[in-house]
This record gives C-alpha cells, structure tokens and sequence, in this order.
C-alpha cells in the first residue's frame, strides 16, 4: 500500500463522504516524508502530524499498553505504596524544590508572552490538594476483583467481575495538579498516557523526573504505568487521541480544543470522555428565599472555573426584590477579588436593571490585562449560552423570565446542560424541575459543589456535560475508579455439564 509522501496546494481531499476541501500552500510547505494527515470528517479541517510528534505519541502508548499487560500481576497493595510515596514526595519540601522552580519558569514564559497564569500557578492551596488526592487513592478500594453479581446453575456458577479498563489517553489544559487526577486509573487497574498543555510542560517535565517516575520505580509499577507525552505541539494530542489502542480518551481544557479531539478519538473509534464547555445556571423561583439566593449567586463566583455561575434566570413576578439582591452579590463577589463584575442582561430585561449599570465604565480584568467596559451590556437570547471566561472580574449573564417553566425551556435549548441549581423553598417545584432539567447536575443552592474531590472526596479525571446526551453506564463526574470493565468468570462444579 502506498503512503502519502507528500502534498502540493489546492489537492482536493475528501471529507464526509460527498464533500471536498483543499490543501493550503502552508500546509503542502510544511508537509513531509513520514508525516501523517488526519482529515477531519466533521467539517473538513486538515491536521497535520509531523513524524516526530508521531513518534512520541506512539512511544507513549507502546508504554502505557505494555504496562497494562503486566498491571493483572500488581497488587492492590502495591498500587496503594506507589500513591504515598508520590504523595510524600510532594509533601517533601527538599523534593519538591526543583518542580517549583520549575513552576515558577513556566509562570515567568507564560506571562513575558501575554498568556494567563491564573491556572498555571503551582501554590501551596495546590500542593496540598495534589497530595491530598494522591492520599485519598492510596486508601481507596481499587475495585478490582470485586463480584458485582453472581448467578448461580446448576452445577455452576458466573461472577460478574471488575478489572481494569486498558490505556487511558488524557489531555488536559495547563494545571499541574491534574497529575493527581491522571494518576487515579491505576487505582482500577489501569495505565494512563497523558499530554498538558504547553504553558505547564516544564512543571510536568519535573513532576515526572522528581516525583511520578522514582515512585513508580520504588513501588516496582511498571515504568509505563504513567507516561507523559514529553511535547508541546498540539499535533502530539491529535496522534495520541487517534491511537485506537486507547480504552478512553479523556479531555479536559477549552471547548472549541476539547471538541476537536473529541472528534478525533471517534474517528479512530476511541471511547470518549469530554470536559470542556462549562457554565453553572442558577434559576430563582416565585418561592426563593432572598438570602438564600444571594448566597447561592456570592458563593458561586469566586473564581472561574467549569462550575463557576454563568447564567442566572429570576421570575418576573420576583424581579424587583431579587434583581437588587443578584446585583449586591455580583458585586461583592467582584470586591472579594479586588475586580468590577460585568453582567450582560437579555435585551427583554433591560427594564430590571438600573441605567447607572449600562452607563457606568469600569475596568475589567481580563487575561490580556485590563480593559474599560461597560459595566452591563445587552445579550440576544441566542447568546444566553455563551460562557464568560473571565479573570479576575466576574462576569455572569443575568434573564428575567415569565416562568421557571421558561427558564428550564432556555436552560434545555441553549445551555452546555451541566450545572442547574434552583432557589426555591417549593419542594413540588423542585421536584419538577429536576425531572424537566437536563443535567446530570443539580442543586438548591451554589453551584461550586460539583467537584469530585469537593462532593464525593475522590479526585476527578473531569466533570462531563450533557451537551451530547446522557452518558452511558456513569454519572457526570468521572473519577479513576470508575475506569473499568466486567469481565464474567465461570466457576464449573460439575463436570458433565453440556448444551
């Protein structure tokens, strides 16, 4: 069979089936020998995969898969030493001096470049909350070897038994503390392979050397038990999410990224886990307490994160009480960072909002530094799903609705359907609204609960959306033990047992 070995400007390709894109001058420039082109069958775009980015793409998963192979004979026991001894490691301050200095590299290049460190910083909060994590593996049953269900025959029986799942790939955004999160599949018994984003590499290139690989290496895991892709370029996670040797694919970063190489894994035929898109909703019902609303909106912005409040609805009939008090909060979460909030209010809602919000001018911070705006602007309700990644200042899109019914209708249509929390003290109202809601998560209160390590004290691969439908087999919040399979086990009695 023939390889592509190289391509000249304005080659059609194929895409779709019936549809037909064509090569850039930049593209066929850069082409080589050996290089790889993943044509994307979802709207055409052409990724190029230079052979080296290949190469330590491939290098990683030929480790990850050879250590699953020999991860049936390591014990429970074992899998528990290697999760304390990372964790000491980082808890040791001699040891843990080059990964810092490390992070404080990284933090220096991505500021002198214009970039958000916001994420990138290695603090002390991260530090214990990584070792924290490794520690609360280290004392979780791994799950393995557990019989879920047992039917019983005559003269025979079947056990219904867990295992671990395979090589799972991860690509997450630039925060070091995800190592922590990556390192949870071999609680299950698996292997993982990850890439982070190029911001953070050097905080990663440490972590390993100084603290991931010598705790494997004592425990006796096998070294590829945890393999980082040593490379910056994009390309390096395009080839790993196409090796269909992955039992999953999990990304975690920005949506348009995150959505990318979703579409990649399912090209290679990869089972996906997707954690991108976030934006938390917080509706106010006829019923809701003032306090209890304002509490819910304050403590849900204090800092941007997936589950951070993004859209809040208030019923019509409540507007001039609750109006006032969403506003109180927004600006007290924005003084608590020392920032000015912004809210975009829907065009049909201008009305609820004092003019002084929509003439006032205030600096707001954002990750390319400050910028004067004005504080409220109007939004089309086709922009109610957009999600605000603000910085310092919150920002937060605010809909006066005729009903909970409209907000739950809006919240359905627009939203990346994660986060619904609704204020209330009418139990029937929130029964329906849970049971018209589609979201895999739901509160009463603020919406910041929905963390793994926060709500269920086991550290998170990612928290899933149902932007794409309901998830099979598993809740929203996927966790390192909940990567695995069943494998049904026969236990024959009788021998003279036939069809």
């Amino acid at each position: 069979m023939e390889k592509l070995e190289n391509l000249t400007p304005g080659m059609p390709i194929v895409w779709g089936g019936n549809r037909v894109t064509t090569v850039s001058e930049g593209l066929a420039a850069s082409f080589e020998p050996g290089d790889s082109l993943i044509v994307m069958q979802t709207d055409g775009t052409l990724l190029h995969v230079p052979a080296a980015e290949q190469q330590v793409a491939t290098d990683a998963v030929d480790a990850a898969t050879a250590a699953f192979d020999q991860m049936g004979g390591v014990s429970d026991a074992k899998i528990s030493e290697f999760y304390e001894l990372f964790a000491s490691t980082l808890a040791d301050d001699a040891s843990f001096a080059p990964i810092a200095a490390a992070n404080r590299s990284d933090v220096a290049r991505a500021k002198a470049r214009g970039r958000s460190a916001t994420r990138l910083v290695l603090s002390d909060r991260m530090r214990a909350d990584m070792i924290e994590g490794l520690r609360s593996w280290s004392n979780a049953p791994g799950g393995r070897g557990s019989v879920i269900e047992s039917i019983d025959h005559d003269g025979w029986r079947v056990d219904q038994v867990r295992d671990g799942l395979g090589v799972v790939g991860f690509v997450f955004e630039g925060r070091p503390n995800v190592f922590a999160d990556a390192a949870g599949v071999l609680r299950s018994g698996n292997t993982v392979v990850f890439r982070i984003g190029s911001d953070a590499l050097g905080t990663a290139r440490a972590i390993v050397e100084h603290a991931l690989r010598p705790a494997l290496a004592l425990t006796g895991l096998p070294p590829g038990a945890a393999v980082l892709v040593d490379s910056a370029a994009h390309a390096s996670a395009w080839a790993m999410f196409s090796d269909p040797r992955l039992a999953l694919a999990v990304a975690r970063g920005s949506g348009a990224a995150t959505e990318q190489l979703g579409a990649v894994a399912r090209q290679a035929g990869n089972s996906v886990s997707l954690h991108g898109t976030g934006g938390a909703w917080i509706v106010a019902g006829a019923q809701a307490d003032a306090e209890a609303f304002g509490a819910a909106v304050y403590h849900s912005l204090d800092r941007k994160v997936c589950n951070t409040l993004n859209t809040c609805c208030i019923v019509a009939e409540r507007a001039d009480d609750l109006v006032p008090v969403f506003l109180d909060a927004l600006q007290r979460a924005g003084e608590r960072r020392g920032a000015q909030p912004k809210v975009h209010v829907l065009e049909s809602s201008v009305g609820s909002v004092p003019k002084a919000w929509f003439a006032r001018r205030v600096a707001i911070a954002r990750a390319d530094g400050e910028h004067e705006e004005r504080q409220a602007e109007p939004i089309a309700e086709s922009g109610l799903g957009a999600e605000w990644e603000w910085e310092e200042s919150p920002e937060v899109t605010l809909a006066v609705v005729p009903s909970v019914d409209q907000a739950i209708d809006w919240f359905n249509r627009y939203s990346p359907r994660f986060i619904a929390s609704l204020i209330s003290e009418d139990g029937g109202e929130q029964d329906r609204f849970f049971g018209l809601v589609d979201a895999p998560f739901f509160g009463n209160g603020f919406t910041r609960w929905v963390d793994g390590q926060y709500a269920l004290d086991k550290p998170e691969l990612g928290l899933s959306n149902w932007e794409h439908g309901r998830l099979f087999g598993r809740g929203g919040i996927l966790s390192g033990d909940s990567v695995y399979t069943i494998r049904s086990r026969v236990t024959q009695e009788d021998p003279d047992i036939g069809r």
